[in-house]
């Protein structure tokens, strides 16, 4: 494939996508749209790719790589591990939505270099966007409509949300549901024990009486409080909160 394969309104366009993602992608550093580029990248950065199609106002697919550094982030989060195609999926969204109205299907995680080999095996018109931070690249957004609107088409750059409507960082991550529990103590017991156990039956503990309960989000402990009630229902007013060495 040559340059002249793709033009520069189609570079335009998908760099325009690129800012579009960029502006709701969490990263752990700010990050600077680079210049497109027809075809792959030649030097992916390590991490996870998420790609999905989309169809309305242009039919096409879009791939998002992301660093190592926020996979590893959400895979490790203190809150236990979040999910990475729903972390990234309004990123995607972003960068589709910039060539008009579409629906986006779910995203599906795969390797960059398989994510990317598989959009460019499509067509030979796909486009790649650098996301640099210091001339690196940390993330790649890439884009391929089938068809790219032609020269003068209807399809034009849509502006991006201004900085202060947009919500940036991990804080697209403030809407993911976690499961949170409390916990007052645990035991060992043996299976001999365990199959004697009928109603009635009272079974130790290993915390004292009094002793605060551990809050927990997706089975790993975050916090320690004391159980209250409100309203005829249990609570947990928070008293420590955990560190993650903890």
């Amino acid at each position: 494939m040559t340059a002249a394969t793709v033009t520069d309104s189609q570079l335009t366009l998908a760099r325009s996508a690129a800012q579009a993602a960029l502006a709701v992608l969490p990263t752990s550093t700010p990050l600077q749209a680079g210049q497109p580029v027809s075809g792959a990248i030649a030097d992916l950065p390590d991490g996870q790719a998420i790609t999905a199609r989309f169809s309305g106002a242009a039919t096409g697919e879009v791939v998002v790589i992301v660093g190592a550094d926020l996979a590893d982030a959400l895979r490790t989060s203190p809150l236990g591990e979040l999910d990475l195609a729903t972390a990234v999926r309004p990123a995607l969204e972003g960068a589709a939505r910039a060539f008009g109205p579409v629906v986006l299907d779910p995203g599906q995680v795969m390797e960059p270099a398989v994510a990317m080999s598989a959009l460019t095996v499509k067509g030979d018109m796909t486009v790649s966007v650098p996301l640099l931070e210091g001339g690196e690249t940390r993330a790649v957004v890439a884009v391929l409509l089938s068809p790219w609107p032609s020269e003068g088409g209807d399809v034009a750059p849509r502006a991006t949300a201004p900085a202060t409507a947009v919500r940036a960082g991990l804080e697209m991550l403030h809407d993911v549901e976690m499961e949170v529990s409390a916990e007052l103590g645990r035991t060992r017991m043996s299976v001999r024990d365990l199959l004697s156990v009928t109603p009635g039956t009272i079974v130790e503990l290993d915390r004292a009486a009094g002793s605060p309960a551990d809050l927990l989000v997706n089975g790993r402990l975050i916090a320690r409080g004391e159980v209250v009630v409100i309203d005829e229902n249990f609570g947990i007013r928070i008293t420590e909160i955990m560190t993650p060495n903890e």
